[in-house]
């Protein structure tokens, strides 16, 4: 039973669960396998992938390998592995396995609402192809380090996959961790390699768009330190002397957490100008991500680079994206569009999407997503891609500027992919809208950051309780209704996920509104409930 006999020597077959063969992280050999990895996605692509009854194994890591502070302004971060749950709906494919890796284990009442979602199939034949694995470590370092630190469960992941000829690994994004963990479990990613991340940056982004046609704001990339800035607000105010306000970004933040404004309310003409933007900067400079301070802000800048640009001003603004994906074949096929939610003191923080994006701009801003798409793949760049725009009306039509691109799965990529399990239908890119298998056209409101205090000790399966009770899930019938994600950050943080289908944008809207109209009625009542108990005197026994 042991690995080792009694005199210190290795019994035939043991393999030590602490050595590998891999090349060192981020070494010339790593590259090379990685690259060779890589390969093996085209055969899979046309193999594979077209065929519902073809065998295969995904590998899920939903890390989210990005800057620790970032993630830290995020409530209830580490329940974002969550979101990627969705992907269980590929297990109604009748020979697809999937391995699921999270940091902490998931609630099975979370695994169970979602098995219950699939068309088809029965749950207990789809929990027989699904294998979980969890770090059990809640620590703020990303999922794909934690996997990293544990060669054990790296050995029990290979031991999972039946066959690694017909795996692939899906991630939310890309980085050397997931590189590295790729050629260790020896299975390709179908995503970006981060050799060619760069147009995913704020600077790398903005120079795609030039060479596209697409210009975004005026603005100056790369920025380095406090005196860059400083001259980037100062070059752009001379640029245009009606400019009311500039954006700063960090060069690699997400869901507009990294950006702050400066106001040039006040300032002087002429050579008093830089001196009194050095001044005013660390009073006028206003962030989106709560609790932010100077200090912290250039520092960041400091260690990551950024840009500053021109903010767009317009009473009638919208915030539109498209996302496109670039596959292992080399196409670029547009895949959705979604006019963002945004909040935060600006309005430059992601809080939900609607979809499709409106009629009036959708297929314009697909053509230059296309574009870039195509920029994109000529860089080397592999999977799901996504451009964010500022749209603006204008006397002879809308005005579009794109700011962002994301190369990497994003806050629309959940909802959509699960309409697309939910109702097996496609995305008409002539029209812009989703029919479903029965061509019925569908919209949906999705959020991640349906949030409330009184929300807080409601469990995920209250959740279900109350979602049943009063009829607020999906029929598979009608093909409308309401779908959760998130649920693990509900008792702790008050906070969930919901995504409204129906066959109308305005009923979409509406069953989202009716939805949490029904949510805030019984944490209203969960919070009188509390209050009642907590009214009451309490027996205290002392020890004797």
């Amino acid at each position: 039973m042991f690995g080792l006999s009694g005199s210190g020597e290795r019994r035939p077959g043991y393999i030590n669960p602490l050595a590998s063969d891999a090349p060192p992280a981020g070494s010339p050999e790593e590259l090379e396998r990685f690259a060779r990895l890589q390969e093996r996605l085209v055969p899979l692509f046309e193999e594979i992938f077209p065929y519902p009854r073809a065998p295969r194994t995904v590998v899920v890591v939903p890390s989210l390998s990005m800057d620790s502070e970032f993630l830290a302004k995020i409530a209830g971060v580490q329940h974002y592995e969550e979101r990627m749950l969705f992907l269980l709906m590929l297990l109604r494919l009748p020979q697809a396995h999937l391995i699921y890796v999270t940091s902490t284990p998931i609630e099975r009442a979370i695994i169970d609402y979602y098995l219950h979602l699939l068309p088809g199939i029965p749950g207990s034949h789809a929990r027989r192809r699904l294998t979980m694995l969890s770090c059990h470590d809640a620590s703020p370092i990303p999922l794909t380090q934690k996997i990293l630190d544990r060669p054990r469960l790296i050995r029990r992941l290979r031991e999972t996959i039946p066959d690694v000829q017909g795996a692939h690994m899906t991630c939310f994004n890309v980085t050397a961790l997931e590189r590295t963990l790729a050629v260790r479990l020896d299975v390709p990613i179908y995503g970006c390699d981060p050799s060619y991340y760069y147009p995913g940056t704020k600077s790398g982004s903005r120079e795609v768009f030039r060479e596209v046609g697409a210009p975004p704001p005026d603005g100056f990339e790369h920025l380095r330190d406090e005196d860059d800035l400083v001259e980037g607000l100062v070059a752009l105010k001379q640029r245009h002397p009606d400019l009311r306000r500039a954006v700063v970004k960090h060069e690699d933040a997400a869901s507009g957490e990294g950006n702050a404004i400066f106001a040039f309310q006040g300032s002087p003409p002429g050579d008093g100008l830089k001196t009194w933007v050095r001044a005013q900067l660390p009073r006028r400079l206003r962030f989106e991500a709560d609790q932010e301070t100077y200090e912290r802000y250039i520092a960041k800048l400091e260690e990551m680079g950024g840009i500053v640009e021109c903010f767009i001003e317009g009473e009638h603004k919208h915030s539109p994206s498209m996302q496109g994906r670039i596959t292992p074949l080399g196409e670029v096929e547009i895949v959705s569009t979604h006019d963002q939610v945004l909040g935060g003191p600006s309005g430059q923080i992601f809080l939900g999407c609607t979809f499709p994006a409106d009629k009036a701009y959708r297929l314009a801003i697909q053509e230059i997503g296309l574009r870039v798409g195509h920029a994109l793949r000529e860089r080397g760049a592999l999977g799901r891609y996504g451009v964010d725009f500022i749209s603006v009306p204008h006397e002879d039509g809308w005005r579009h500027y794109p700011i962002e691109i994301n190369l990497r799965k994003g806050g629309t990529t959940h909802p959509f992919l699960m309409l697309q399990f939910l109702t097996d239908g496609a995305y008409d890119p002539q029209t812009g809208l989703y029919h479903t298998r029965q061509d019925q056209v569908r919209y949906y409101l999705a959020s991640d950051n349906l949030r409330s205090p009184d929300y807080r000790g409601l469990t995920s399966e209250d959740l279900i309780d109350i979602a049943v009770e009063n009829g607020l899930h999906f029929h598979g019938a009608t093909q409308q209704g309401v779908v959760f994600h998130l649920m693990g950050a509900l008792s702790e943080f008050g906070k969930l996920g919901v995504m409204s289908v129906a066959n109308s944008r305005e009923r979409a809207q509406k069953l989202y509104h009716e939805t949490v109209a029904v949510l805030n009625r019984e944490a209203c009542e969960q919070v009188e409930a509390r209050a009642s108990v907590s009214a009451r005197p309490v027996a205290v026994e002392s020890e004797v």
